[in-house]
This record gives C-alpha cells, sequence and structure tokens, in this order.
C-alpha cells in the first residue's frame, strides 16, 4: 500500500450547484457493487476503522443487495485519483471517498463517469453524481471540553492537531469553548502535526504538551497514541471517532464516535431505488452521525451529569456550542450575547477562540 496524509487542506473556488438527478435507472438485477476508498489503514482505530466498521454494517444488514469493496491507505492526489478511476472501471456504482483531500479528484473523475454515483466524506463541492457529507463532530467536542474543565487541574488541555482547516479549527473552539464555561481560565495548547495517521508524531506531540503542563489530551488525528502516552503519563483524554478505552483504560474518559452506517444504507438503497440525488448532508448528535462512548467509571458523578447536560443540550437544542458572547484569541468580539454561528460561518470557520494557544 501507499504512504498516506489525508485531508491535505487545498483551496478550490467555488462549489458547484447542487442538481438532481433524474430518470436514473434502479439497479436490482444484480448485486450492487459499492466501492470505499479510505486515506489510512482499517486498523488505525479512528477515522478509518468507523467508516470500515459502518461498512460492514451496511453489507451486513443489506446482505446480498450489495457487494462492498474498499482500498486503504490510499493518500490525496494522484493516487486518489487513479483508485477513483479504477474502481469506476471495475463496475461500482456507488463509491465513497472518505477523506477531505480527496475532493478536486473526486470532482475530476465523477465527470469522468456520468453513469457512476460519488459521494465525499467532508467537503464541499458537488456534481450532477457527485454528493457530499459530513457530520458535527464539534457538538462532541463540546461534551469532551466540559468533562475537561471539570477534571483538569492545571487548567490547560492539549490538543493533537492534524490540519487547520475549518473541521478542525470548529473541534479545538468547540472544545475551549465547553471547557471555558466550566473555568473561565482554561487555556487549550495546540500542537499541529500535519497528519491524520502518524502515531510517533502524535504522541511527541502529546509528550511536548504534558511536559508543559497540559493534563488533559485531546486529538483530532486517528491512532490511539496520544491516549497512550496520556495513560503513561498519569493524564487523562478522549478517543477519536471510536471508543478507544482499550488502549488507555485508565486516561480513556469516553470519546466521539462517528456512526456513518445509516448514511451508507440509505444512499445505496437510493441507487437501488433509483432514487439517488446529488446533495449535502451535514448532521450531528441528534440524528445519531455523532455519539459520546462510555464514560470512564472514575469519572466524578457531577463530571458525567455536566458531560451529559451538554450531550442532551445538545439533541433537544437547549446547548449551542457556540453561543455568544465569544471573543477570539485577540479579545476582539466575534459572536455577541444572544448570538451564534450559522452554518456557513462554522463551516468556513478560520479564526480561534479566547484561550487558544495555536
Amino acid at each position: 500500500m501507499s504512504k498516506f496524509s489525508r485531508r491535505n487542506f487545498v483551496k478550490v473556488a467555488g462549489a458547484a450547484a447542487t442538481l438532481p438527478l433524474l430518470g436514473r435507472p434502479a439497479f436490482a438485477a444484480e448485486p450492487l457493487k459499492v466501492a470505499f476508498m479510505y486515506v489510512g489503514p482499517i486498523g488505525d482505530f479512528g477515522w478509518t476503522w468507523a467508516h470500515d466498521h459502518s461498512r460492514k454494517i451496511m453489507q451486513e444488514e443489506m446482505g446480498d443487495a450489495i457487494e462492498t469493496s474498499y482500498v486503504e491507505s490510499v493518500p490525496e492526489g494522484p493516487d486518489a485519483e487513479r483508485v477513483l478511476r479504477e474502481l469506476a472501471q471495475q463496475g461500482n456504482k456507488l463509491i465513497f471517498a472518505t477523506s477531505f483531500g480527496y475532493m478536486n479528484q473526486a470532482v475530476k473523475v465523477s465527470q469522468q463517469f456520468p453513469d457512476v454515483f460519488f459521494e465525499h466524506a467532508t467537503g464541499y463541492q458537488r456534481t450532477e453524481n457527485l454528493s457530499t457529507y459530513n457530520a458535527r463532530f464539534h457538538e462532541g467536542r463540546a461534551v469532551l471540553g466540559t468533562i475537561a474543565g471539570h477534571m483538569s487541574k492545571s487548567g490547560i488541555g492539549g490538543y493533537v492537531a492534524s490540519f487547520p482547516i475549518p473541521e478542525v479549527v470548529m473541534g479545538i473552539n468547540a472544545f475551549t469553548q465547553a471547557a471555558r464555561r466550566v473555568n473561565p481560565d482554561f487555556q487549550t495548547k495546540v500542537i499541529w502535526v500535519n497528519s491524520w495517521f502518524d502515531p510517533a508524531k502524535e504522541a511527541d506531540a502529546a509528550r511536548a504538551m504534558i511536559d508543559q503542563g497540559v493534563d488533559v489530551i485531546t486529538q483530532h488525528t486517528d491512532s490511539p497514541a496520544p491516549l497512550q502516552v496520556a495513560e503513561e503519563r498519569g493524564v487523562i483524554g478522549f478517543g477519536q471517532a471510536a471508543d478507544m478505552s482499550s488502549f488507555a483504560p485508565n486516561a480513556h474518559m469516553t470519546a466521539i464516535t462517528d456512526d456513518w452506517a445509516p448514511y451508507y444504507i440509505s444512499r445505496a438503497q437510493a441507487v437501488i431505488d433509483g432514487t439517488w440525488e446529488a446533495m449535502d448532508t451535514w448532521k450531528g448528535m441528534k440524528e445519531g452521525f455523532v455519539g459520546i462512548s462510555p464514560y470512564n467509571a472514575a469519572m466524578p458523578a457531577e463530571v458525567v451529569a455536566a458531560a451529559e447536560a451538554v450531550r442532551t443540550g445538545i439533541i433537544d437544542g437547549s446547548y449551542d456550542p457556540f453561543a455568544g458572547p465569544i471573543n477570539d484569541q485577540s479579545g476582539t468580539e466575534r459572536v455577541p450575547a444572544g448570538g451564534t454561528q450559522d452554518d456557513g460561518q462554522l463551516s468556513g470557520m478560520d479564526w480561534y477562540v479566547e484561550g487558544v494557544q495555536s
């Protein structure tokens, strides 16, 4: 397999208009061939593992109606374009490209194969046969930040970050803002590792921050390495995309979990029924795209209650991670009292809340 990086941030001008596909034939005579392209290994125990776990659920639920396959550890760039083209040429009629950095390639290949349906995770460009889908990961970050605000003794959290794209910036801000609602002096140190799966870099970043006084480690990278360092150093941490408690039974307080299976099933069924159309989907905790894994038994009852209040509040709409007032790093008010950030502002977020040391 080729070496991988995932979601290198490339600025692309404008999003194509979302257009429905009409008059497409239904696929019923033989199993629908569905393929997945992953940026990391399925054993990363994070992002790619979660996607592949959902693929397995999809296959089990849909049975003989579909036939699934995957290619793992595909880097962005020419390799991604080549793999997407090969998957289309192999007869796959529905292809999921599960990384932000696959966007340019997905657009190009979708235009070359107009009778194949493409789905791109976390992107924003669409064509007549290319949809986009994403999850509101920042909602889960607010739950983690609440726990950090209550449990950190130093008042300093550490964030192992991948690339400075809006999705990651949004998560850092939601985590920090939630922690500061508990402890107004809370600070979040950020180290960028410029990778989505590099256990050595992730571990080094965690060690460096712990040496600087951090006693809570969270991450927007995919390996359990930061948690393993937290376990070794006696601080707490959180899993990414899946329950990672087996790697750090003492340190792991909880994790954000990703559940793509319902979406994958619905999109495959739409192709089979002939009702698939290009669209954008962005859902969160209310719809089950984002979840929270079981809390560590060592968490105090009042902390569990606070975390649950945020989780259920996000679901019922009574808690908004970006409710104002919010100042940025310079102290300038970005969100006034009574205000918030709409989806357009969130998806283009390029500033940090007060308390972030990036």
